[in-house]
């Protein structure tokens, strides 16, 4: 980003109309004083919302600077609400806030946050950045949605199967709604909608779906054609788009439908159904599931009406010839067998990019998809977690997916820096600035020039230090102590933290501006104990790691040992699982890891071994057996690899047992 607050020329500024909404006098004139300097037109002052509403109605202002305390019932966090109804960019100027009121503020996505005092420089900044990011995101809004306007249509176009189309339309979707499975379906004029007319993707790895159609269905569900008929039809013939979070969702799953049956089959926990007419009648409707709670909101439903004229045509073709010029299909059945598998990358690292990274749980997968999306850009990234989950490999990652890849990717652990040494660590120093300072001294981020510098543990920053950050970001410019001039610095900032920022902002250990700046796009990631999926993978990655470095040829571990594992509750994460796998790689003499050591007083009580002198009946041992198999296989039961050709039975026969003996979700045993 060019900032230009000191380029901008007055007629430029003169065009921008912008209003104050601060109920303290003189702070508000101030504020004037400093827009009207700068050639800004203030089109004026308002001290409550409902006088801010009357000027907005009349003058129509480009931006909004708000305080979020006002006079009267209402905040500037309701106003926010409106503004952004109205696609009024607008900056919050707040003193720090409490944790509540600073997680209602953000809510409203704000473009800015000035936090008092501030200086005539600070005000400048933040409405530059503020247009910029304002006039920016609109504009790769609609790109984004023309390119998949484009995309959908050319797909359609592409001489290949019905199942490939749609396996590939819902690729397209997947950055702009979120799922872990999606059906597609048709309902003809006079027919209730059916199984064989719908075909689902269940998302397994990042870049791979297994296909399920209505016979993949019945091996699933153990139900029978036409106890699935009578599902199906009860799905509405038209309707509007609708939305269920995680409560509303439990609701409409009371009763038998066809959404309670993938909720239940497939651990679903939110849903967005959007219904789309055929221009022959007839109606195609789109169902998309997810683990998350809140995946789907009205900006989903939004989407779909701005792409909802280019979609009946596309979708009518696929109807009319599916084959893309072979032989017809009828719509949504599965010509392909019950293990199909579209994979386009290995389950356990997902791509290239993310090696390293072990796991295919929903909750990675959500991460590696926050990762390609903002690799591309020069957003800052906020990488939030517990310790040991492997934050700095997330920042690894979204270098090396950058344009950024070819150049340096400096770490600076701000946690391990003495207060005293931070700031030449950061900035550097010239010769003779301090006692000591012999020689001039290149900081992290010159070394990082035209690169990424990646700031862990940011929470442990001081507050002063925090400043001069803020400044780097903001202005991107950096003064080395001792120095006259700035000097400007062309790099991108990833930072990382274990601490609840919202929190040190309310208690003021952590400046909200500067946390503003870095929470553009935060990245979460899961601890271990909620994403116990991932252990049998992460199991292997390091058993064959730490066998190359010991130069051992270990198997796995016994089934005591997995049932421990799974039942623990890891506090130190993955970097916990790793330590205590590398001990017992160098204590085992077999190959296989037949015991291990949990701590005490974290160990959660674990039936791994029967009752004293008691002998497990055949079912018991089955159950066990299954459940071993189910876990190596990371719950998959069907197709190559999956747990029906482990154990050389049909995939019906393994469905049914499971049913007789109580194995619902192998990861809930």
């Amino acid at each position: 980003m060019n900032l230009r607050s000191h380029s901008l020329n007055g007629e430029a500024r003169s065009k921008e109309k912008i209003l104050i909404v601060e109920d303290q006098f003189v702070e508000a004139n101030d504020l004037r004083m400093i827009l009207e300097k700068a050639g800004y037109a203030v089109c004026g002052i308002a001290r409550s919302v409902p006088k801010a509403l009357e000027i907005l109605k009349e003058e129509k202002p480009g931006l909004v600077l708000l305080d979020i305390f006002l006079k009267g019932k209402l905040t500037g966090i309701d106003l926010a609400r409106h503004l952004r109804e109205e696609n009024i960019a607008f900056v919050y100027i707040s003193a720090n806030s409490n944790e509540d009121i600073l997680a209602a503020a953000k809510a409203t996505e704000p473009y800015g946050f000035l936090v008092k005092p501030f200086r005539e420089k600070d005000v400048l900044v933040a409405l530059e950045i503020a247009r910029y990011r304002h006039e920016h995101s609109l504009e790769s809004k609609f790109r984004r949605e023309a390119l998949l306007q484009k995309q959908i249509l050319r797909i359609m176009a592409e001489p290949i199967s019905g199942e490939q189309k749609w396996l590939k339309m819902g690729k397209a979707l997947q950055p702009y709604i979120p799922f872990e499975y999606m059906e597609l379906g048709f309902s003809t004029v006079g027919e209730p909608p059916s199984p064989v007319n719908a075909l689902g993707f269940l998302r397994i790895g990042f870049d791979e779906y297994q296909v399920i159609g209505a016979n993949e269905l019945m091996i699933i569900t153990n139900l029978k054609m036409h106890e699935l008929d009578a599902l199906y039809a009860g799905i509405p013939a038209d309707g509007e788009a609708a939305w269920y979070d995680e409560p509303a969702f439990k609701k409409i799953c009371r009763r038998p439908s066809v959404q309670k049956l993938i909720a239940d089959t497939f651990e679903m926990r939110s849903h967005f159904a959007q219904p789309l007419p055929l221009p022959k009648g007839g109606t195609c409707y789109f169902y998309f599931y997810s683990r998350r709670p809140d995946a789907y909101n009205a900006d989903h439903a939004a989407l779909f009406g701005r792409l909802r004229p280019s979609f009946p045509e596309s979708i009518s073709r696929v109807t009319r010839d599916p084959s893309g010029g072979g032989d017809p299909m009828t719509p949504g059945v599965s010509t392909a067998p019950a293990s199909s598998v579209v994979r386009t990358a290995p389950v356990s690292s997902a791509a290239p990019a993310f090696e390293g990274i072990i796991g295919s749980s929903h909750l990675l997968l959500n991460v590696f998809d926050q990762i390609t999306q903002v690799a591309c850009s020069d957003t800052s990234a906020l990488i939030l977690g517990e310790s040991g989950t492997g934050k700095e490999r997330i920042a690894d990652c979204i270098h090396r997916l950058s344009p950024r890849k070819g150049r340096a990717f400096v770490t600076v652990n701000c946690a391990t820096l003495p207060a005293t040494l931070i700031e030449s660590e950061l900035f550097g120093h010239e010769k003779g600035a301090f006692t000591g300072a012999t020689d001039r001294r290149i900081g992290k981020f010159e070394q990082a020039a035209e690169g990424t510098i990646f700031l862990d543990e940011i929470g442990e920053m001081p507050v002063e230090l925090q400043v001069k950050l803020l400044r780097v970001l903001q202005e991107k410019e950096i003064e080395r102590i001792g120095s006259v001039k700035p000097t400007r610095v062309n790099v991108r900032i990833i930072a990382a933290t274990n601490r609840n920022l919202e929190k040190e902002v309310a208690a003021g250990r952590f400046r909200l501006d500067l946390y503003y700046r870095l929470n553009v796009f935060p990245i979460v990631m899961p601890p271990l104990r909620e994403r116990k999926e991932d252990i049998p993978l992460l199991l292997d990655h390091f058993i064959n790691c730490y066998n190359r470095k010991a130069g051992k040829k270990i198997t796995g571990v016994s089934e005591k040992v997995l049932r421990s594992l799974m039942a623990y509750n890891w506090p130190g994460n993955i970097r916990e699982l790793e330590h205590l796998i590398e001990r017992s790689v160098l204590l085992t003499k077999g190959s296989l890891i037949e015991d291990i050591s949990l701590p005490l007083a974290q160990r959660r009580e674990v039936s791994a071994e029967p009752e004293e002198g008691r002998i497990k009946t055949i079912h018991e041992n089955e159950r066990d057996h299954i459940i071993t198999v189910l876990r190596k296989c990371n719950g998959k039961i069907w197709g190559a690899g999956g747990a029906a050709e482990l154990l050389n039975v049909p995939p019906t026969t393994l469905s049914s047992k499971m049913k007789k003996l109580g194995i619902k979700r192998v990861y809930d045993q």
